[in-house]
């Protein structure tokens, strides 16, 4: 499958949008590659693009303002999309940066041109209401885990949303994003794979 295919595989899993409502768009993605530690996004400025990431995986993170110790808040991997959502989709600066942590492919469109496919087509109009819901969701799903769920439950979901991230990414920035120390991750990997 080409890079292409798979954006177009991606967009109709997610919205339902058909290869006709794809064609639409077909002129205005742009392929960006990244090296390992470039910026997607920087706090403080408007993320201008939304991405399907072809290869690679980045996070998004804050610096506690006390310590200088970074926090990982949300992960992306390949087949997935990476944009800092509520910055993207309300046109306001980011709270956190958004970083590649491996070298990675996108494809991205730009706001302007995802705003003018909203109304050309009300399959794109579908994907933008579902884009905000995906944000909405993704966000509750990470605060409901801190609340309701064990560091092994949420070790559990990291491994169904993202099956190769431990290929692709230091055990620390996983810790950072489960919200444990490294030797709670280390027993918590012993205890599953024992099981």
């Amino acid at each position: 499958m080409t890079e292409i295919e798979k954006l177009a595989f991606a967009l109709n899993q997610f919205a339902g949008l058909t290869e006709e409502d794809f064609k639409l768009s077909l002129d205005l993605w742009e392929p960006k590659m990244y090296k390992k530690g470039d910026y997607y996004n920087l706090r403080a400025t408007v993320c201008t693009y939304f991405g399907f990431i072809v290869d690679g995986v980045f996070r998004s993170y804050a610096i506690d303002e006390k310590t200088g110790e970074e926090k990982n808040v949300f992960l992306y991997s390949a087949n997935g999309f990476v944009v800092s959502f509520k910055s993207f989709i309300n046109q306001i600066p980011c709270d956190y940066h958004t970083q590649a942590l491996t070298d990675s492919t996108i494809i991205y469109i730009r706001y302007t041109d995802l705003i003018s496919l909203y109304q050309l087509s009300h399959q794109w109009e579908k994907f933008g209401r579902l884009l905000a819901q995906e944000a909405f969701n993704v966000t509750m799903s990470r605060i409901e885990g801190f609340i309701l769920k064990s560091p092994e439950e949420r070790y559990l979901d990291l491994i169904k949303q993202h099956p190769d991230i431990f290929n692709n990414v230091p055990l620390y920035h996983i810790s950072s994003y489960l919200g444990i120390q490294g030797p709670s991750l280390s027993r918590i990997r012993k205890r599953i794979s024992g099981k």
